[in-house]
């Protein structure tokens, strides 16, 4: 316990868990969030409340709604033959501002990481492989970050999927190596995209 007063504290802990967020930002927030006025308080923390009680996972593709199904999944305009792999609905966000994509996703929810001891059965891989039976798929594209996990995952995915026949393709290197693809400029990503590969 520090020199704060316990609430204080508490509120210094729950911003510090957040990844990036030292003590010293995690001390900024909660004196940011103790001077707002309190109907702004109150709103701060509906909106944690709600995200977390109201959205859960699509059906279909694994990414945040709050419907059955994701708005990308229930369009009949997106092109149906296309899923594009994906770490964390992060990702799905930054194609999206692409504007250049327009197939379906698909959100892994992690990488396999052995060091982390995460393993395929603990990513949204049979929610993947379910999808792929119908034969309206005609390709997969590996969006995984270009990191050794996202290139182990990728990897260990296209062994699954290439037996059926799946087209399975690869980010080009528009990537810089050990980055994340939430950073990524629009031009980036968009290069990076169809420049593709298959596995």
């Amino acid at each position: 316990m520090g020199y704060n007063a316990a609430p204080l504290e508490r509120l210094v802990e729950q911003f510090s868990k957040f990844p990036g967020i030292g003590r010293k930002g995690a001390t900024r927030m909660a004196y940011q969030v103790l001077s707002m006025p309190a109907a702004e308080a109150a709103e701060l923390a509906k909106a944690i409340e709600e995200a977390h009680t109201k959205l859960h996972r699509c059906k279909i593709c694994q990414d945040y709604t709050e419907n059955d199904l994701c708005k990308v999944c229930s369009s009949p305009k997106r092109d149906h033959s296309v899923i594009c792999v994906v770490e964390s609905p992060r990702d799905v966000t930054a194609f999206e501002r692409t504007r250049e994509y327009n197939g379906l996703y698909h959100v892994l929810h992690g990488l396999i990481s052995p060091m982390d001891g995460i393993g395929a059965d603990q990513l949204c891989v049979k929610e993947l492989l379910a999808r792929l039976h119908d034969g309206e798929v005609k390709e997969v594209i590996m969006a995984t970050n270009p990191t050794v996990e996202g290139e182990a995952t990728a990897m260990y995915l296209a062994k699954l999927i290439k037996p059926l026949g799946i087209k399975t393709t690869r980010l080009a290197y528009g990537l810089p190596v050990g980055s994340s693809l939430e950073y990524a400029d629009e031009t980036t990503l968009y290069k990076a995209l169809s420049g593709r590969g298959e596995l």
